[in-house]
């Protein structure tokens, strides 16, 4: 059986209007690897995760997720778990609800999921009862990280996990991304803080070094 890298990139090409974002970009993570891509805000982090998790066509290039062309397809979304985009919040669900919806929609028995501990674990145990909207800006974000890695999945594309978040819980947080690769998940993700990038087992690459068509 050929195995395959969970991303590759070659040759990415993406412009807004006349803008180029993305110019020649190639990526390569392995399976069972993390890699952190970190740069300054507007230099095409966000659009190259988006381009990978299949929320945004390229003008030009190739994608392979585990050896396939991603797209809006159930099998891509079973096995990629992101936070790419803003999570969408159910009216009248609380936040141990929305965690059990979860579950439950990736063939997972709730009771079996470790849901309250997941809580626990990222200061939400207190408010699992409570609705979304009502939360902090800061325990939203740990909302919506204990909502994918809760789910099963084979890789995790991760926008700025560590935004909103306190030094305990960027701790917290690094710690249940290197447990995530420990199981042999893999992990791509954007960040500003090198810190929580080495903590979560991730190999640190700038956007510059990916640019020109070169694997990191």
């Amino acid at each position: 059986m050929v195995e395959h890298s969970a991303v590759e990139v070659e040759n990415l090409y993406v412009s807004y209007g006349s803008t180029p974002v993305l110019v020649n970009v190639g990526l390569t993570v392995p399976a069972g690897a993390g890699v952190c891509v970190t740069g300054d805000n507007g230099i095409g982090k966000s659009t190259l995760l988006r381009c990978v998790s299949s929320l945004q066509q390229p003008d030009s290039g190739a994608i392979r997720v585990f050896g396939a062309e991603p797209g809006d397809s159930p099998a891509f979304w079973a096995t990629v778990a992101t936070t790419v985009e803003p999570p969408t919040w159910y009216l009248g669900l609380t936040v141990r609800e929305h965690a059990e919806l979860v579950c439950r929609a990736h063939g997972q028995d709730p009771e079996d999921a470790g849901i309250d501990e997941a809580l626990e674990r990222l200061g939400l145990g207190a408010h699992a009862d409570a609705i979304p909207p009502s939360l902090s800006s800061g325990q939203k974000q740990r909302l919506t990280l204990a909502l994918v890695l809760l789910r099963p999945s084979s890789l995790l594309i991760l926008d700025e996990p560590e935004q909103r978040l306190d030094p305990d819980g960027r701790a917290m947080v690094a710690g249940m991304l290197a447990e995530y690769l420990s199981t042999g998940g893999s992990l791509l993700l954007a960040s500003h803080d090198d810190k929580f990038a080495v903590a979560s087992g991730a190999e640190i690459v700038t956007m510059e070094q990916l640019s020109g068509g070169e694997d990191r």
